[in-house]
């Protein structure tokens, strides 16, 4: 059975280059070993590890082992470079200080846990050779390794935060569900050659993983009521759901002009009808459609008027119309 592992530096939330490592060792099936580099001080984050693992929940990768730390395992690392001496072929094994750099402790960990499959991005490419020679050395043949294309920005260069949307955290603070994400990553599977962030591709994801929450599901996204899910059918992303959710139950106080009057008084004698019936006869009757919102949410854009209609209870909205009046 295949072993694969992820093994990011708890350097923050994944950018989705490596998010989509992540998944891509995820999908190869077989265990999966989490292995945390911690191995350089200088690029450890506080609290950059527990962002990691809240990534991969939330975009439903679990692994089936670890987190395994390899600041925990330096005696072996130094143990392992004994018979090689602190340097091979050139490149440094153990810095002054006895810690082991990245080659040393990635090769030990990948033998010593019995990784058969080693997938990450083309950017480790150069380190392949360097990779097999040490796993020769220590008497063991390598695992097969299998690169995918990075995932650039559309400046072409690698993802990082000035990008707004490089990262796992950005994209679920502007409001795109899980689902949409890893989509996504998965559609991606393991490119040949260097891909740009498509984030229009990821906002029809975002549409479509919407659409499919049941009526509980997508309210508990928006924190709204349930009666409220079919005004948020529309939105695009979880922040516009919200938006949704907070134009029906926190109206913005709006006084009209007179000439809207006949439109509310309209609407007011509609009496109890379904909110598509109101909204077709007020059209019928050449009616201030844009009035009856900003009456009812104190907004002129935002959901579907005659969802706001049906979710509303009727001496909500007359209230709400009278007030505006």
């Amino acid at each position: 059975m295949p072993r694969v592992r992820f093994a990011p530096s708890p350097t923050g939330s994944l950018h989705l280059g490596n998010a989509l490592t992540a998944v891509a060792n995820r999908n190869f099936g077989g265990t999966m070993l989490l292995r945390i580099d911690d191995t350089d001080p200088a690029r450890n984050v506080e609290g950059g590890e527990e962002a990691i693992l809240a990534d991969l929940e939330w975009l439903g990768v679990l692994w089936d082992e670890g987190p395994v730390h390899q600041s925990t395992r330096l005696d072996r690392y130094r143990e392992a470079a004994e018979p090689l001496g602190a340097r091979f072929d050139g490149v440094t094994l153990l810095r002054d200080d006895g810690t082991a750099t990245y080659h040393l402790a990635s090769v030990v960990d990948d033998l010593d846990f019995g990784i058969t499959n080693v997938i990450r991005g083309n950017d480790h490419r150069p380190h392949e050779e360097l990779h097999r020679r040490l796993h020769r050395a220590l008497g063991h043949e390598p695992p097969e390794f299998v690169y995918h294309g990075l995932v650039l920005g559309e400046d072409g260069h690698k993802l990082s935060k000035r990008h707004g949307a490089g990262s796992v955290a950005q994209l679920r603070e502007a409001g795109i569900p899980a689902a949409a994400v890893r989509a996504y990553l998965d559609e991606l599977g393991l490119p040949r050659h260097d891909v740009h962030l498509d984030l229009p591709r990821i906002r029809r994801f975002a549409i479509e993983a919407i659409a499919a929450l049941s009526d509980e599901e997508l309210a508990a996204a928006a924190d709204a009521p349930l009666e409220l899910v079919p005004a948020l059918r529309g939105a695009r992303d979880l922040n516009e759901a919200r938006e949704y959710a907070r134009q029906i139950l926190e109206p913005e106080p709006v006084e009209l002009p007179e000439e809207a009057r006949p439109t509310l008084e309209r609407f007011k004698e509609l009496g109890g009808a379904d909110g598509k019936t109101v909204v077709r006869e007020l059209k019928a009757v050449g009616g201030n459609l844009k009035a009856l919102r900003l009456a009812l949410t104190g907004r002129d854009k935002g959901p579907e008027l005659a969802a706001i209609v049906e979710a509303l209870p009727r001496e909500e909205a007359l209230r709400r119309v009278d007030a505006a009046l």
